[in-house]
């Protein structure tokens, strides 16, 4: 069983900073790729960053503000977010492809959500 457990959301004033944290566990071979996507009331569910490898892809609006990191020895993806705006709020996902063994095969993984609140 793998599982992705996130945390590092909240309230947050505008102008503010909040890192969010996502850590994958379970018989893990391998991670190809591990992102964050969010979502907000009535709204769909939109990529904000993803890593894979060393490249990263981020979303327009978040460009020069959020940077997405991972640490492969601890199976973690990190997103520090900068200058949050109200328009940030939102329900932060974590996703993951993983590479599982016996028979070798990629799973594709969401965590439960962490809740991000930016106002004042």
């Amino acid at each position: 069983q793998v599982q992705l457990v996130e945390s590092g959301g909240g309230l947050v004033q505008p102008g503010g900073s909040l890192r969010l944290s996502c850590a994958a566990s379970g018989t893990i071979f391998s991670i190809d790729a591990m992102g964050w996507y969010r979502q907000s009331p009535g709204k769909q569910r939109d990529l904000v960053a993803r890593i894979t490898g060393g490249s990263t892809k981020y979303a327009d609006s978040v460009k020069g503000r959020f940077t997405i990191s991972r640490d492969n020895a601890q199976n973690t993806v990190y997103l520090q977010m900068n200058s949050l705006e109200p328009e940030d709020t939102a329900v932060y996902y974590c996703n993951a492809v993983i590479v599982l063994r016996n028979p070798l095969r990629s799973l594709e993984v969401w965590g439960q959500g962490t809740l991000v609140t930016v106002s004042s």
